[in-house]
């Protein structure tokens, strides 16, 4: 099979000849910089400027001779920057993004980090006097089919990161602590502001979708909706306040492509699985592993396996970077004998990978999954 049509039957949950693997495909299924410059090196690869997916959240954009090195199946595509009067570069350290959320970066941190969220102090009125970035605008999507069509055309399987969350972010525009109190304390203001992201979100993926709709297999969003032991609100809030707007990002998502929906959201999710799988996803990411039932992945693929398809679930949190590299063979083995029967499973590491992780082990998963995963799995 080609790297595409491995995918693709394996999201359409038959078994394809091998496990695919998603490797640098977005921002939850790449290397942080530093981890990829050392990636590089092992590899002995000639040394190049780093390209970012995101420059504040550090996942760094795989080079081809990588990609290949490593057996990723897919291959992602961002759409171009929206216009935006608040978009600048601050310093070196210190940037503004197209939102107007302000990100810096510590000295010695990994990541950048949002110092001010603009609409930590807003108020409903102020919603309608806020500069939106025009997430929709023809220029961003300038030659997106063609560049879509050149990899389905290559025999890879397109991955098209959306760019737009709901819940996430809103966290990230009024600060997390803010938007939680105000589901409890100002329901009116937090439903408007979901209604605000998730109008942003609908017009960006409507006109990104006109224009490359049939050249994508795979598109990306999410929220993340977790911690380590629970999710971050009661099912029934979440069910009430913040699902209904998921599911109608999804609804636009589908009435425009046939592209399977990849929702990303760490942490122990498994109250809301089942309602992801009600609202249109078909692939969830990262299924980490570390986390609360989470961890369980037999159990996952038992009682989800027949409405959702699983992508990641390599444990980022002790094995790849504390294990041996055989440790690492063993753990894909396991989550390929536990998700990877009839289908239904992509490889990849739970999230992006951190620069703790030794390179070498970065080259095991890969190998292994490549190995270990041949039909029939045993």
């Amino acid at each position: 099979m080609t790297p595409r049509e491995r995918v693709l039957t394996a999201l359409n949950r038959e078994e394809p000849d091998r496990v695919p693997l998603f490797i640098g495909t977005s921002g939850v299924t790449t290397l942080l910089g530093p981890a990829y410059e050392r990636l590089r090196r092992h590899l002995g690869m000639d040394d190049v400027p780093i390209r970012w997916i995101s420059r504040p959240l550090q996942y760094a954009r795989l080079d081809e001779d990588i990609l290949r090195r490593l057996g990723s199946d897919g291959r992602c595509v961002i759409a171009g920057p929206p216009p935006s009067a608040l978009a600048r570069e601050v310093s070196p350290t210190e940037i503004v993004d197209a939102w107007g959320c302000r990100w810096k970066r510590r000295e010695g941190a990994l990541y950048y980090e949002i110092t001010d969220p603009p609409l930590r102090n807003a108020t409903l009125d102020d919603l309608d006097r806020y500069p939106w970035p025009d997430l929709s605008h023809p220029s961003r999507f300038e030659g997106l089919a063609a560049r879509c069509k050149t990899i389905q055309d290559a025999g890879y399987a397109v991955v098209l990161l959306s760019g737009v969350t709901v819940f996430e972010q809103a966290c990230i525009m009024r600060g997390i602590e803010n938007l939680l109190a105000d589901m409890l304390a100002d329901e009116d203001f937090f439903s408007a502001l979901m209604t605000r992201m998730k109008g942003i979100a609908i017009s960006c993926v409507r006109a990104m979708l006109e224009e490359a709709g049939p050249y994508v297999d795979v598109i990306v969003t999410g929220d993340d909706l977790g911690t380590q032991d629970s999710t971050l609100m009661a099912p029934a809030v979440y069910r009430r306040l913040i699902k209904p707007h998921e599911a109608e990002l999804i609804a636009e998502i589908r009435r425009r492509t046939r592209a399977k929906v990849f929702f990303h959201s760490d942490g122990n999710i498994y109250p809301l699985l089942g309602d992801l799988a009600e609202i249109g996803v078909d692939i969830l990411n990262p299924v980490q592993v570390s986390a609360g039932a989470m961890a369980d992945t037999a159990r996952l693929k038992r009682e989800f396996g027949r409405r959702l398809s699983f992508c990641g679930a390599i444990d980022t949190n002790r094995v790849l970077p504390r294990g041996t590299a055989e440790d690492v063979r063993a753990e894909v083995r396991r989550r390929i004998r536990d998700l990877a029967p009839g289908g239904g499973y992509i490889a990849a590491a739970v999230h992006c990978i951190q620069p703790d992780v030794p390179p070498g082990n970065v080259v095991a998963m890969c190998e292994e999954v490549a190995a270990a995963g041949r039909y029939p799995i045993r």
